[in-house]
């Protein structure tokens, strides 16, 4: 890491969540899983889409086949509502959250590595990954190589590891209480931007109502803030 002119430490990374932070797709999904379910001939809620918000793929799946009749196996599940958010983010374009793409751009102009770091799994990754200039994302890590999915801290340290930096040194971004659980669990300080569900104060994380406005030189003096929340 490197020290601002008043001793302020910069994060040696910084790892993205991806739905509901970078992109606005969490209405996608909320949308997909409506349609799966009521062509199962079942009701789906918005109540019960938000308890999935930030939830890796695997558990909500689960979820949707314990809170309605839908049948398929899990995998197939999953695979059917990537389908669906896919083809929403192909034909409408990238929804970017306000003042996201920006500072990710900037960031890794600026010489800081970028992680993705989100529950998503590779087909819906991609096209995200590659509307963007080649190399904005140093690693990748998503749903689909991890063994445990958010809020357990390994798709952070993952990340970390793959980026060779301690994850203390690091800053995350996530816009879901599950999400800021799973950083702040693997040791990152945290800024936490809610979106459609509200998060708690978490120990390690520091809130912010939005990323417009925010940029690199921003980074290290809201570093030391979220990280200063762990000692609360």
């Amino acid at each position: 890491m490197n020290e601002t002119s008043d001793g302020v430490v910069r994060p040696s990374a910084l790892l993205w969540d991806m739905d509901g932070t970078l992109i606005d797709t969490e209405p996608y999904w909320i949308a997909a899983e409506h349609a799966l379910v009521e062509e199962s001939g079942g009701t789906w809620t918005d109540e019960l889409g938000m308890q999935l918000v930030g939830q890796n793929l695997w558990r909500s799946a689960e979820f949707i086949r314990a809170n309605s009749p839908v049948t398929l196996e899990p995998v197939d599940l999953i695979e059917n509502l990537l389908q669906r958010v896919n083809t929403a983010v192909r034909d409408h374009g990238v929804p970017w959250r306000p003042g996201a793409r920006e500072l990710l751009l900037t960031t890794a102009a600026a010489g800081v590595p970028c992680a993705l770091v989100t529950m998503s799994w590779m087909p819906l990754v991609e096209p995200i990954v590659e509307s963007l200039p080649e190399g904005t994302f140093a690693t990748l890590a998503t749903g689909d190589v991890v063994a445990h999915g958010k809020p357990h801290p390994e798709p952070y340290l993952h990340a970390a590891r793959a980026l060779r930096v301690d994850p203390a040194e690091c800053l995350a971004i996530e816009d879901s209480p599950i999400g800021v659980t799973s950083s702040t669990r693997a040791g990152i300080p945290t800024l936490a931007v809610p979106h459609i569900v509200d998060i708690p104060v978490i120990p390690g994380a520091l809130l912010l109502s939005t990323l417009e406005g925010i940029g690199v030189s921003d980074l290290a003096r809201l570093r030391a803030e979220a990280a200063a929340t762990f000692a609360r």
